[in-house]
């Protein structure tokens, strides 16, 4: 891109910055030092939804710490822009080492990239929720699996029925602050005598 020096992207999660990529060791600094603050371009980007730059941080009173940084890399002018994904945002950072080189024409640029990083990174979240959901639903299939094979032991060995097994299942959970998969796989655990029995249980409780 004519003019970008360099370029840093970040990606935010809950309010927070979770990863960073730069194209030099240094940038990253730029990064902190507007975190740290509380104050920046990327900041502003990032809060209004629109670009945020220094046209000159020589001649930069917006920002004082991010200024005096910049300078200290040889940093004389930058452009932030940052795409929203619900609780989820990209953000990315271009660093000119002369005044005023990053104009209009950057912006538009830096919009193309940051939508395709953005898509990137919702794809990545949408996969990820996914998993999610499918790792969720296997264990609640697991864990049902586990508490109707206790019920059957337990309605072998006392003679109740479903429910009040699972009821029983239940009072102990809550008594001895057990999840009731738990007790159950306490009870499976102890099939080879009296699962009743195994939680302090006898037919006639």
């Amino acid at each position: 891109m004519p003019g970008c020096s360099g370029a840093a992207a970040v990606f935010w999660q809950g309010g927070e910055p979770v990863a960073v990529a730069a194209s030099h060791p240094s940038l990253p600094g730029l990064i902190d030092v507007q975190v740290r603050c509380g104050s920046g371009p990327l900041l502003d980007a990032l809060g209004s939804g629109e670009p945020a730059g220094s046209a000159d941080t020589l001649e930069e009173w917006r920002w004082p710490e991010y200024a005096s940084a910049a300078l200290r890399q040889g940093v004389r002018c930058s452009l932030s822009l940052a795409h929203r994904a619900g609780g989820e945002a990209v953000c990315l950072s271009l660093y000119g080492a002369r005044p005023r080189t990053l104009g209009p024409d950057s912006v538009a640029v830096a919009e193309r990239l940051l939508a395709f990083g953005g898509a990137a990174v919702g794809v990545a979240s949408e996969y990820g929720d996914a998993r999610r959901a499918a790792r969720q639903l296997r264990d609640a299939a697991e864990s049902r699996a586990v508490v109707d094979q206790a019920k059957g032991v337990l309605m072998h060995a006392l003679g109740c029925t479903a429910e009040e097994a699972l009821q029983r299942m239940r009072q102990v959970s809550q008594a001895q602050n057990m999840k009731v998969t738990d007790v159950a796989t306490r009870i499976i655990e102890s099939r080879g005598g009296d699962g009743g029995d195994a939680l302090g249980w006898t037919s006639s409780a």
